[in-house]
């Protein structure tokens, strides 16, 4: 396993809106997002900033910067039929926040072994973080584009800096995929998370003890020097 120490990445994230979806309101086919972000969702905007198979994510907590404000607008999403519905969305308004997260190895990927390289992972990580994410960033959904940079994790105010704890009830945590857990299935994962002084810590997946099966799926394969660039040798091309 990674040391957390040496494969920690802080960083700021923002946008005008953003869609942190609740999915007992996509029953109806209009979404409402949480007041604050999943731990899937940031994990996604890790995973946009630098991501090979050889590790996985794990966000450690967000801090709110911004206070909370909503707003809900009319939408048209597409239909599977063919055409356009019409529906209401409630998004989250001006938002920001601070993010702590490190990488560790996948190992459920033994045959990635030889990509192991702890520094080099950790120097890309970080170059792509300060050039603003390796892929676009979005907060939640593609409807809502977000942007990074580096930032030190509790440094400036908050608008929560001084709310004590705030309980959100069930939540929505993230998905379990079958190359990061070693079963041929997709599971979804719930939990219940506080927010104190504006700051959510959050549980290891493993530790979520709401799980629901989805169904049976099967990992990507990989191949290093085949569809998989040697962390050395990106490394190298990036002048790291």
């Amino acid at each position: 396993m990674s040391d957390a120490l040496n494969s920690s990445i802080e960083f700021k994230v923002w946008g005008r809106f953003a869609l942190f979806t609740d999915p007992l309101t996509k029953i109806g086919g209009e979404k409402c997002s949480y007041h604050i972000p999943t731990y899937e969702a940031l994990k996604g905007i890790a995973k946009s900033i630098y991501w090979k198979p050889t590790i996985i994510w794990v966000v450690d907590e967000v801090r709110v910067i911004k206070r909370i404000r909503t707003q809900t607008k009319g939408t048209k999403p597409l239909l599977l039929s063919g055409g356009n519905d019409l529906a209401i969305y409630t998004f989250l308004a001006d938002v920001e926040y601070q993010v702590r997260a490190h990488f560790e190895w996948n190992m459920h990927r033994p045959e990635l072994a030889e990509d192991r390289n702890e520094a080099k992972h950790h120097i890309i990580a970080k170059r792509m973080l300060e050039r603003g994410g390796r892929q676009d960033i979005f907060l939640g959904t593609r409807d809502c584009q977000g942007y990074v940079e580096p930032c030190e994790f509790g440094l400036g105010a908050g608008a929560y800096d001084q709310d004590e704890e705030v309980a959100y009830g069930v939540m929505f945590h993230g998905f379990d995929y079958p190359d990061e857990t070693g079963e041929n299935k997709l599971e979804t994962r719930f939990w219940r998370p506080k927010m104190i002084n504006g700051v959510v810590t959050f549980i290891r997946p493993e530790e979520c003890t709401i799980r629901k099966f989805i169904r049976s799926m099967q990992a990507k394969q990989f191949v290093p020097d085949h569809n998989l660039i040697r962390v050395e040798a990106e490394a190298t091309s990036l002048g790291c």
